[in-house]
């Protein structure tokens, strides 16, 4: 019988030695930077930390089970993952990218990855027609699904045959909905990215990145790569990225029923929002596709403001509600897309996608959700009585 998504989070299939020898429930941190061999061309497995430890080995296992691939690499930050994985790509390659990523993508790909000739189609891919920007020197497909932070949807099955038509890649960010609501591999791609400082760890207490898939060319590819630019992620931050992913089950259900009864709060007859988007929604263009695609639609809520000056009142006055730049942590955080996660993206480009100075962005984390909602009506209030001597119903 194959094991449900929680059970995956806390067990490995396999009888594991550090269990079964000395009894230990917590998988060890093994902080060492070398190994000892008992021989000549004999070896434990283990020779020098930057090529693989224990601890990172038993984490990287995890975490390709629940995405269901093959292998998986854990990096130092997310944006690390990122970068190697685009060593895979050499000058004259061309890339069709999501136009709504996370503003480090974007950034990456404009300020590195542009001067060493690789270049770049910015498309809507949840819109426009995909296929009629590959050419001859496509390499690959990379969308969020949602995005990063309009909450774009896209088919990745549909997408996923389009790729393998034309012999190309398909890699997925799927930081959004975690391996608990989402399987990108399952549906066709290629590669998974995660940001593992988010729900995987889901403390906002470390920093770390993955790259997943079920091709074996593409490990042996990416193996190499970590083993020479030597970003591999440290055996403590592995220990709590692991620690981290024995709730994901339960965070990502209890964050996701906050996330439904505040997107409820945030479109009713609220004059100062006035738009809220979320994929849960039925009226998202999405959600059709994330019923089919998906387990669930995350905890993750943009939504549009009458003004800046709301939006900023906003950010001055939550308190237990953080005003702070990352997601995927148990606790409830705001952001500013257009001076943080977005800022280094030119503006132009945001508002085409839609980010605008009255956009803010919510991951929302596991607090009781009725502490959530009396301080969002509080704060909402005071900005209302403020900036326009009204009060909301």
């Amino acid at each position: 019988m194959e094991r449900g998504i929680s059970t995956k989070c806390l067990h490995l299939e396999e009888d594991e030695q550090y269990t079964k020898n000395y009894g230990a429930i917590s998988f060890p941190i093994y902080q060492t930077a070398t190994y000892a061999h008992m021989g000549v061309e004999k070896s434990t497995g283990f020779d020098y930390s930057r090529l693989q430890n224990p601890t990172r080995e038993h984490l990287e296992k995890i975490v390709a089970t629940l995405e269901n691939g093959t292998d998986a690499l854990a990096f130092t930050t997310g944006m690390a993952a990122i970068t190697l994985l685009m060593e895979l790509f050499a000058p004259g390659d061309h890339l069709i990218v999501e136009s709504d990523l996370y503003g480090g993508s974007i950034r990456l790909f404009n300020n590195v990855s542009r001067k060493k000739g690789i270049t770049f189609s910015s498309i809507d891919c949840a819109k426009e027609n995909v296929e009629s920007y590959v050419n001859e020197h496509t390499k690959a497909i990379f969308i969020e699904t949602p995005t990063n932070p309009m909450m774009n949807v896209t088919d990745i099955q549909a997408l996923a045959k389009t790729a393998k038509e034309r012999g190309i890649l398909l890699i997925v960010d799927n930081t959004f909905l975690s391996p608990y609501f989402q399987n990108p591999l399952d549906l066709g791609a290629d590669i998974v990215i995660h940001s593992g400082t988010k729900y995987l760890g889901g403390h906002n207490d470390t920093l770390a990145g993955f790259l997943v898939t079920n091709r074996e060319d593409i490990s042996e590819k990416f193996r190499f790569l970590l083993k020479t630019t030597g970003a591999g992620l440290s055996p403590f931050d592995s220990w709590l990225i692991l620690r981290g992913i024995k709730t994901l089950g339960i965070r990502m259900e209890k964050a996701q029923q906050n996330a439904l009864e505040i997107v409820e709060w945030l479109g009713g007859k609220r004059q100062s929002v006035t738009k809220v988007i979320y994929p849960g929604l039925e009226a998202h263009p999405g959600y059709e596709i994330m019923k089919k695609q998906s387990r669930g639609f995350g905890a993750m809520i943009t939504f549009q403001l009458e003004s800046k000056e709301f939006a900023l009142s906003i950010l001055e006055k939550v308190r237990m509600i953080k005003y702070a730049e990352s997601l995927g942590g148990v606790e409830t955080l705001i952001t500013y897309p257009t001076t943080q996660t977005h800022a280094d993206v030119p503006e132009e480009i945001r508002e085409k996608n839609g980010i605008t100075e009255a956009t803010l962005r919510m991951s929302v984390g596991i607090e009781d959700v009725k502490d959530l909602i009396h301080e969002l009506t509080e704060v909402f209030k005071e900005t209302e009585e403020e900036l326009y001597g009204r009060k909301e119903s």
